[in-house]
């Protein structure tokens, strides 16, 4: 398995995997209510076996190269995590997001790792837009949006139902040819 050094205080992105289950809800569970404000796989994810479903359904997205998803450890605790949430690679498209539980707040966690894996889908895989959704309101991810050099392209109004209710969503995008020239 690969990792990627996040920062100098030992913090380090690896794949997620539906081996990760336990330690997947454990997170869960200590961040459910602070996550689930805004990451719906919070109130999905309530026991073993729907953690692990969460977890394999990204395995088989990461299979057919429509998604994939990373954990953020600092030591040896899942703190948070980045994903694709999907991937359209045909037409060049990814959307990214994160989340974090209260204790890996606060350190640039989600930014690094983000940065990471934008990185990869722009270099490696050749993806020409990089979305970002947002609930609107969600001030610490529009925060990351901004520190990644992403342009608001606008809001959909109502378009996402979450515990009952709408919300607007927020819809962030950097370009590949921005992305390059940021990392000059």
């Amino acid at each position: 398995m690969f990792s990627v050094p996040l920062g100098s205080d030992g913090a380090r992105l690896c794949p997620l995997e539906p081996w990760h289950a336990e330690e997947f809800l454990a997170h869960l569970d200590r961040g459910r209510e602070f996550i689930g404000q805004y990451i719906g796989f919070a109130d999905r994810a309530t026991d073993l076996d729907s953690s692990r479903a969460l977890l394999r359904a990204y395995a088989d997205k990461a299979a057919t190269d429509t998604g994939r998803i990373y954990g953020i450890w600092t030591g040896d605790t899942l703190v948070g995590g980045v994903l694709f949430r999907r991937m359209d690679l045909k037409h060049g498209v990814v959307e990214v997001g994160c989340w974090l539980e209260p204790a890996g707040t606060g350190k640039g966690l989600a930014t690094q790792a983000a940065r990471a894996i934008i990185d990869w889908a722009v270099e490696t895989r050749g993806a020409h837009r990089v979305e970002w959704q947002v609930k609107a309101g969600n001030l610490a991810s529009i925060a990351v949006a901004r520190r990644l050099g992403m342009t608001r392209d606008g809001v959909l109004r109502e378009a996402m139902l979450h515990r009952g209710k709408r919300f607007d969503l927020e819809v962030w995008s950097v370009l590949a040819p921005q992305w390059r020239a940021q990392h000059l």
